[in-house]
């Protein structure tokens, strides 16, 4: 059976910084024996083309970037 999972205001706190800004992207949280052990950000950047060539940050174009950023906790 499993344990239930123990999420207090400190553990809120670190997921609602990860989620803070982000525009596209996924949060995986990791959980091993009822207590989360890792939290995993992926961000996706879309970028326009404009007609000069230069990129432009807009979230409704088709090309995007990739930022992973992962928080280990013991």
């Amino acid at each position: 059976m499993a344990k239930p999972l123990k999420v207090d205001e400190k553990w809120l706190e670190r997921i609602a910084g990860l989620l803070n800004d982000m525009e596209f992207g996924s949060l995986q949280i990791v959980v091993h024996e009822g207590q989360i052990v890792q939290m995993e950000r992926t961000e996706r950047k879309r970028f326009e083309n404009t007609a000069s060539g230069a990129a432009k940050s807009a979230g409704q174009s088709r090309g995007s970037g990739q930022q992973n950023r992962s928080a280990n906790v013991k």
